[in-house]
């Protein structure tokens, strides 16, 4: 029987998801490796003067932190972020509905970058790469904007929305780039990583 080739490579490792994204770990078990969760929080905060993909690798190498002291020689730590990017500004988690009405509201119509950065840490190495995909909505009405706030409840999601869910599904008229990364993860960039590991 042929052996997946990245599961092969890291068979002497163990590898940590430090995120507790049901998204992200989806990926990680479609990509075929056997890995535990252990998500650690830290305060999302990053210096001003940063933009766009600087965003979200600062904070992918700063959800890695907590793990520094405690890593063993044969484990990898995988750390994420997802920056949602549109005339300058970082569209961050939203707190409520108002918030979230208001970036689907900025985004329509538009397009917007999707950049997420993972982190790769072991006890003597750490890299990062990213992906940017770039997303065009189409313009929503504000009862579309409202049915998907009250049935998704996207407030867990960079820029308010999820690509897989029905916003996703109605409102994307172009994308280029990987869709995955949208989702979460650029899960080409990811086993390209792991495999030069």
């Amino acid at each position: 029987m042929t052996k997946n080739p990245l599961k092969e490579k890291l068979k002497d490792k163990k590898i940590i998801l430090g995120s507790g994204s049901p998204r992200r770990k989806m990926f990680l078990e479609e990509l075929g490796l056997d890995f535990e969760v252990r998500p650690k929080s830290v305060e999302e905060v990053y210096p001003e003067e940063l933009q766009g993909q600087e965003i979200s690798e600062y904070l992918a190498k700063l959800k890695a932190s907590p793990f520094m002291e405690e890593l063993e020689p044969n484990q990898i730590v995988i750390t994420s972020d997802t920056v949602v990017w549109h005339n300058k500004t970082s569209l961050a988690k939203a707190a409520d509905k108002a918030e979230a009405f208001e970036m689907l509201r900025t985004l329509s119509g538009d397009w917007h970058e999707v950049i997420t950065s993972v982190c790769f840490t072991t006890k003597d190495s750490q890299k990062t790469v990213s992906g940017i995909t770039k997303v065009k909505l189409k313009d929503f009405s504000d009862d579309e904007i409202n049915y998907y706030i009250e049935t998704c409840q996207p407030f867990d999601k960079a820029g308010a929305y999820g690509i897989q869910e029905w916003i996703g599904m109605i409102g994307i008229t172009e994308i280029q780039g990987s869709y995955t990364n949208v989702v979460g993860l650029p899960t080409d960039l990811v086993y390209k990583a792991l495999m030069e590991l």
